[in-house]
């Protein structure tokens, strides 16, 4: 291997993975549900994971994005309930277990999807780009107000890599086009989630 291949495997070792969790358990149940059983990885409309699949393993390495190695420096979850702070902190402490830095916030209106979520998402991975704190991130979201935060995160020299449930689930397909590669989970879901 050349100096430059020796390179461009340091740059891209540096990843992280972000997860607009709403989104993804809104989607993935709508998608899997007769498959998605509560527990570990499930908490019905609060989040879903892919069982035995650690948040910060090599899933999205090699399979899924050439230019990633090894496992993500951090994996951050973003996710909202209607409840006490008490199930708020039950929540957190589940995505805990399962390798995540959870950010939970309190919905006033059940059913309705919370902004924080977003901004909260948005803010983490712009700052990581920003302290230059990662060299790629691994963006689990379909909402295309996501679209300007990659463009700025693309133009900090990272790239930004994009999954999400491509069928029918509301992706926006300008997030696919801002993103750098994108990758459908339909397999994950499939391969993860055996049917019941």
């Amino acid at each position: 291997m050349n100096a430059a291949g020796i390179l461009d495997i340091v740059e891209h070792d540096r990843w992280m993975l972000f997860v607009d969790g709403e989104n993804l358990t809104i989607q993935g149940q709508k998608h899997f549900e007769s498959r998605l059983v509560p527990g570990r990885e499930f908490k019905k409309d609060i989040f879903v994971w892919f069982p035995e699949q650690r948040a910060t393993g090599s899933m999205f390495g090699s399979n899924f994005a050439p230019d990633l190695y090894g496992e993500a420096v951090r994996a951050h979850y973003y996710t909202s309930l209607t409840g006490t702070d008490e199930d708020v902190i039950a929540v957190r402490a589940a995505l805990r277990m399962i390798g995540f830095e959870p950010r939970v916030f309190k919905r006033e209106v059940k059913g309705r999807p919370s902004k924080g979520v977003d901004i909260a998402l948005a803010t983490d991975l712009l700052g990581h780009a920003f302290r230059n704190n990662l060299d790629a991130a691994v963006l689990i979201a379909g909402d295309g107000d996501y679209v300007p935060m990659i463009e700025e995160v693309k133009r900090l020299g990272k790239r930004v890599y994009v999954a999400f449930l491509a069928q029918d689930s509301g992706l926006n397909p300008r997030l696919q086009v801002a993103a750098d590669e994108f990758f459908p989970l339909e397999r994950w879901f499939e391969r993860s989630w055996k049917p019941t």
